[in-house]
C-alpha cells in the first residue's frame, strides 16, 4: 500500500511526533533525554530551523518547529538517525529505535499555534505524569519562563502581549487554562503498576522470581522480554523484575 503523501505548511511550521517501536520507551535516564535536547541544538544550528515547543515523553517526543534551509523529512533524519546511533552505542543494541515514519501535521494560523504550544506543555499532565506542567522537567515550558536556550520563545510570546514581562504572565495563566483541545495524538500506553508487572510475568512465563527467570534458555529467555516489552513494561522494570541485565533486554 502506497504512503500517504505528508500534508505541507505553507508557514513552515509543524507538529511532530516520533515514538518507540512496539512503545518502547526511547528515553531511561537523564543522560538519555540531555542527549536527545543536545542533538535538537546541533542539527539546530546546522539545518536553521527553529524550534517553538517540545516535550520529551518515556516513549514519544513532541516537537513544534518551523523549517529553515532543509525540508522537514531532512531534518526528522539527522535528528533521529543520530539519536538512534548514540542510544544503540550506549546500551549495546542495533536496529531501529524509533516507529515507522514521525508524525506530522501543519500548522498554518496564529490560533492553532498556540493550541498545539499548550497542548504540547499540557502533555505530562493530561497523561497522568505530573499535576502540574510547572514539575515537567523534559518540556519547553520553563524556558517561557525563563530564558529560551533551545527554545526560541520570542515569536509565541509576542503572539500574548508586546511587553515581555507581560507576555509571560498571559502564556503561564494560558497553558494552565483547562481546554478539551484535540491535536495530532499519539496512544499512550497505561503505566504499569509492578504489581500488574508480575502478574503479566506469572501468565507469560508462570515464573515469579528473578532466579527461576534466570534459568531459561537464551532463545526462550529473550522469547518472553520480546513479549512483555510489547505488552508495556518499561525496561527498568523488566529489569528490575527479572535481574536480567539492560543490554540483554534491550537487545531481545
Amino acid at each position: 500500500m502506497p504512503r500517504v503523501a505528508r500534508k505541507k505548511s505553507e508557514t513552515g511550521i509543524y507538529h511532530i511526533i516520533i515514538r518507540g517501536i512496539n512503545k518502547q520507551n526511547i528515553f531511561e535516564d537523564d543522560e538519555d533525554y540531555e542527549k536527545f535536547l543536545q542533538v535538537v541544538q546541533q542539527y539546530k544550528e546546522k539545518s536553521v530551523y527553529q524550534i517553538y515547543a517540545y516535550c520529551l515523553m518515556g516513549n514519544h517526543v513532541h516537537l513544534l518547529l518551523k523549517v529553515g534551509q532543509e525540508p522537514l523529512a531532512q531534518i526528522m533524519r539527522r535528528i533521529c538517525g543520530s539519536y538512534v546511533y548514540w542510544y544503540n552505542w550506549k546500551y549495546k543494541r542495533i536496529g531501529n529505535l524509533f516507529q515507522g515514519r514521525f508524525k506530522s501535521e501543519p500548522v498554518e494560523n496564529d490560533k492553532y499555534f498556540l493550541t498545539v504550544l499548550r497542548y504540547i506543555h499540557q502533555n505530562p499532565v493530561k497523561a497522568g505524569i505530573e499535576k502540574d506542567v510547572v514539575n515537567y522537567k523534559w518540556s519547553s515550558y520553563s524556558e517561557y519562563m525563563n530564558i529560551g536556550k533551545l527554545t526560541d520563545i520570542d515569536f509565541a510570546l509576542s503572539l500574548f502581549h508586546e511587553d515581555k514581562k507581560r507576555s509571560i504572565k498571559l502564556f503561564d495563566k494560558f497553558t494552565h487554562e483547562t481546554n478539551d483541545e484535540k491535536c495530532l495524538e499519539i496512544e499512550e500506553n497505561h503505566r504499569i503498576t509492578d504489581e500488574e508487572a508480575k502478574s503479566m510475568l506469572k501468565r507469560i512465563c508462570n515464573m515469579s522470581t528473578p532466579s527461576e527467570f534466570q534459568r531459561l534458555d537464551i532463545q526462550e529467555r529473550n522469547r518472553i522480554l520480546k513479549d512483555i516489552k510489547e505488552g508495556g513494561l518499561s525496561i527498568r522494570q523488566i529489569e528490575r523484575l527479572t535481574g536480567i541485565n539492560r543490554g540483554v533486554v534491550l537487545k531481545a
